[in-house]
């Protein structure tokens, strides 16, 4: 068993659950991806399996594994995006093994943005989040977490779907050397973005 479904483990007996067989294959998907060829994925599940619970593990203990880590989530909207920092957040201040990475001082620990004990000379926070059409110009990451950003809103016309596939163009020149990218959603239209996410 991998570390990630260790982690996912020992998270879930503190939260009083046990994970369901498809969370450990989620889990195993994620790592292959962040350790295979392309470090580019995509997660698509049914409605309610837990797909956005599993990336938020996944990406807490990433940061358990490599403080280093840079991750920028980015959604439909930031309230989505919000949530998903903090699942994040609760998970880094509630799991056994996440102690030592919870600051003293707490000056980016919101729900926008958490920094966490790491190596000095990062500028970037640890999580930190964005809407899809939010500015995020001059951002650097080693993750990042599409969690939702095909909604009705966002892609219910050919011009609004286009105008989606220009900005998550975006995220190439953000992503760091080798850095992961992950989508995980599901379709709202025939003509959908993850046919080629």
């Amino acid at each position: 068993m991998s570390v990630y479904n260790q982690f996912l483990d020992s998270w879930n007996s503190v939260i009083g659950f046990t994970a369901p067989e498809h969370h450990h294959q989620m889990t195993d998907f994620l790592v292959g991806v962040m350790n295979g060829g392309s470090h580019h994925g995509l997660l698509m599940a049914f409605r309610h399996s837990g797909k956005s619970t599993i990336v938020g593990i996944f990406a807490a203990c990433t940061l358990f594994l490599h403080p280093e880590t840079r991750i920028l989530i980015l959604s439909a909207e930031t309230h989505l995006a919000t949530r998903m920092v903090m699942h994040i957040r609760n998970i880094l201040e509630n799991h056994p093994w996440c102690s030592d990475l919870i600051p003293k001082n707490k000056r980016e620990w919101a729900e926008n943005k958490i920094t966490i004990n790491r190596p000095v000379g990062i500028r970037e926070p640890s999580v930190v989040c964005q809407g899809v059409y939010g500015n995020i110009t001059g951002m650097r990451a080693d993750l990042i977490i599409c969690d939702d950003v095909e909604v009705p809103n966002t892609c219910n016309t050919m011009r609004k779907r286009s105008g989606l596939r220009d900005k998550l163009r975006e995220l190439d020149f953000i992503l760091s050397p080798n850095g992961t990218m992950i989508y995980i959603g599901t379709p709202h239209t025939l003509d959908t973005i993850y046919r080629t996410a």
